[in-house]
């Protein structure tokens, strides 16, 4: 069993000479060794690679879970040109979170932010800021309103599809489908969001130009849930609604279930916009008619690359135009062109 002792006090005149040998010993240690972290420079130096962070909405949304898993295919075929960080927020009305995202971003010190604004008015403050910081950035998906922009004195790119030619498009396909002076309802999203106006615009358009009549135009916030309640009550309040437009597929599929209940698939025909899974597999059944595809896996891979030019010194234009086609059960109208 072991036992300390305690230091003597009347201790011989060796165990002062050893101590201060010691010591002189541990501190010329200390010395030589912070002299050889001097020489090898700062640890925390910021990566020579370009930081982009990627802040989207809802990943519980598969088109935007798709352009997630499409922007890292970008980064890890890049062979280290960047890196890239990935977030998004639970839901499609959580602008707040959004905002802190950005917040992160710039204290992190990013060098890009490439942004699905949830909002295209709300984002553009806090946006501003990133720009003040240095920070480069990219509006992707969901363009910001440039009235906002104007009176904070700014500019931020847009790379994304013409939503509403998109939605009249496949407006288009379904006033094919529907007899004359057609009674159809659309479901909108976010009203806030220009992607949502500029959709519910592109149908309207083409239901108004084959001369249908548009009954009921109510926002189902990009929620599948809401959307079935809606819907519900579209066609409680207008029984001799043919068709359904709804914004997203998300709705596409509220609407579908709340069809569904009521018995009526095939009756009553529904398209969306997005292409997700779910809905191309409804439409090889038959029970959604059509949908647009903006391309979410390249979607956000556009936004980085027009980051990373921006941030070469490379001259890129104010907006870029990404692809958006026509689906309709597999089959593709590729009229969008690629940028």
């Amino acid at each position: 069993m072991s036992r300390t002792t305690p230091h003597p006090s009347g201790a011989s005149s060796l165990t002062p000479r050893w101590s201060t040998a010691l010591y002189l010993s541990l501190f010329t240690g200390v010395v030589l060794f912070a002299s050889l972290l001097g020489c090898q420079g700062p640890t925390d130096e910021k990566s020579d690679k370009p930081r982009i962070a990627l802040i989207m909405k809802s990943l519980a949304n598969e088109f935007f879970s798709t352009m997630a898993d499409g922007a890292q295919a970008h980064e890890a075929a890049s062979n280290g040109a960047f890196e890239l960080t990935v977030n998004g927020i639970k839901d499609e009305r959580d602008v707040a979170r959004q905002v802190a995202l950005v917040r992160e971003a710039i204290s992190q010190q990013y060098d890009a932010i490439v942004i699905a604004p949830a909002d295209s008015a709300a984002l553009a403050p806090v946006l501003k800021q990133a720009l003040d910081a240095g920070i480069v950035v990219v509006n992707i998906d969901n363009r910001l309103d440039a009235t906002v922009l104007d009176e904070l004195g700014i500019s931020i790119p847009f790379v994304g599809p013409d939503n509403r030619d998109g939605a009249q498009r496949v407006g288009e396909v379904l006033a094919n489908q529907l007899p004359a002076a057609s009674e159809v309802a659309i479901l909108e999203g976010i009203q806030t969001s220009f992607n949502s106006q500029q959709r519910t615009d592109g149908f309207r358009a083409a239901m108004e130009a084959a001369g249908m009549t548009v009954v009921a135009s109510q926002s189902a916030e990009w929620e599948m849930n809401q959307a079935k309640t809606e819907t519900d009550a579209i066609l409680t309040a207008h029984p001799n609604v043919t068709a359904i437009l709804a914004c997203n597929d998300n709705m596409a599929l509220g609407a579908l279930a709340a069809i569904r209940a009521r018995e009526q698939v095939g009756q009553i025909k529904i398209v969306g916009f997005d292409n997700i899974e779910a809905v191309r597999a409804a439409m090889d059944e038959g029970a959604i008619l059509a949908t647009a595809d903006q391309h979410g896996d390249q979607l956000a891979v556009f936004g980085i690359d027009a980051a990373l030019q921006i941030l070469s010194g490379e001259r890129t234009p104010a907006d870029r135009e990404t692809p958006v086609d026509v689906i309709t059960g597999g089959e593709q109208d590729s009229s969008g062109e690629a940028p």
